[in-house]
């Protein structure tokens, strides 16, 4: 029999968000993006949150935190699980009994969809699997995702010397290059941080993409660097910050999250010192994975087939992130539980548009 617990998040930090922030981490399928302190980042940019739980002879056994906002000039609200919720995926009670709770939640403010995109990789639930599961339990697969399911995991598990002996030969010459090419790594603080946006728009400009506003960044660091959850990393040259990057550090779990770079001393290779920094560093703090956040999504043999000919999206950083010798893997995708079919059809206008 569940314990149904249905709760907002509040402030100040209270013991129900440790006992969730505890019950995350130690998840097979925890991320930061569950966390409470990602609630209050998101809280502060135009969402909000709300938290629904089982317990089970007293333990916390699952979970979801949601983030609800208006789209579409508002004509749509839509509830938002990142990386979540948190299930066994194969106890079918304990799912029921979840999504009852999401929906009750989404019903409370108005929502005319939730979309879900649990870190459930496709190598824990082939795609039949998930396809069958959907059916079961009114989800709509193959939908738009927010969240890249495709990425590369280097595993942190070996020594040092073993992690650099499985990259590939020209990552391992560009890490080392850079040393020679006198690149100095340091850990950033909040002093550091107007360096950072200026890289991300120099880079947003190079590479055509959007940038969260600066105090979006700043937030983030606030919430979660002094747990040392997060960290910020530059490289240098004669003082001179060339690339930073912010990386997270949450259970087993590390996520290169945000990075920017110069359009000086790019031969410096100061981007592969940093990810070789940033590895080090969440492999001391004890996680066993380094989530390089983003391919393509294609097939393995389709990236290794394209990467040399194609820039577009997301494949000109795979050509980089291969090389750093993880494994390809791919999440189950996103999937939409629909309340109104007319929202969801001014939502998926909206998305597309």
């Amino acid at each position: 029999m569940f314990e149904k617990w249905f709760t907002l998040e509040e402030q100040p930090y209270s013991a129900d968000d440790a006992a969730w922030d505890a019950f995350v981490a130690a998840h097979p399928h925890g991320s930061i993006l569950q966390t409470t302190n990602w609630a209050r980042l998101k809280n502060r940019f135009n969402w909000s949150s709300q938290r629904v739980w089982l317990r089970q002879d007293g333990r916390l056994v699952a979970g979801a935190q949601l983030l609800f906002k208006s789209a579409a000039l508002g004509l749509v609200k839509m509830a938002y699980i990142p990386h979540g919720p948190l299930v066994d995926w194969q106890d079918e009670e304990q799912v029921g009994v979840l999504f009852n709770q999401i929906d009750h939640a989404a019903y409370q403010r108005g929502a005319g969809i939730v979309k879900m995109e649990p870190l459930l990789w496709q190598t824990d639930m082939p795609p039949a699997a998930w396809a069958d599961f959907c059916a079961r339990h009114n989800l709509q697969p193959n939908t738009d995702t927010i969240q890249p399911p495709n990425t590369v995991l280097v595993d942190l598990r070996p020594s040092l010397d073993d992690i650099l002996a499985a990259m590939k030969q020209k990552t391992r010459y560009n890490i080392r290059l850079a040393e020679r090419k006198e690149i100095v790594v340091r850990r950033g603080t909040a002093a550091d941080l107007p360096a950072f946006n200026a890289l991300m728009q120099i880079t947003a400009r190079r590479d055509g993409f959007g940038v969260h506003d600066p105090a979006y960044y700043q937030t983030a660091f606030e919430l979660f660097a002094p747990a040392d959850h997060l960290a910020l990393f530059l490289a240098e040259f004669e003082g001179r910050p060339l690339a930073a990057i912010m990386v997270s550090a949450y259970g087993r779990q590390a996520i290169y999250l945000y990075g920017a770079s110069s359009d000086e001393e790019r031969q410096r290779m100061p981007t592969y010192a940093l990810q070789w920094a940033a590895m080090q560093w969440a492999k001391e703090k004890g996680c066993h994975t380094y989530d390089l956040w983003g391919i393509p999504d294609a097939p393995e043999d389709e990236l290794e087939a394209q990467f040399t000919d194609r820039s577009d999206g997301l494949w000109g950083v795979y050509r980089a992130k291969r090389g750093y010798g993880g494994q390809v893997r791919r999440t189950v995708g996103a999937a939409d539980r629909v309340y109104n079919n007319l929202v969801y059809k001014l939502y998926k206008w909206r998305r597309s548009s």
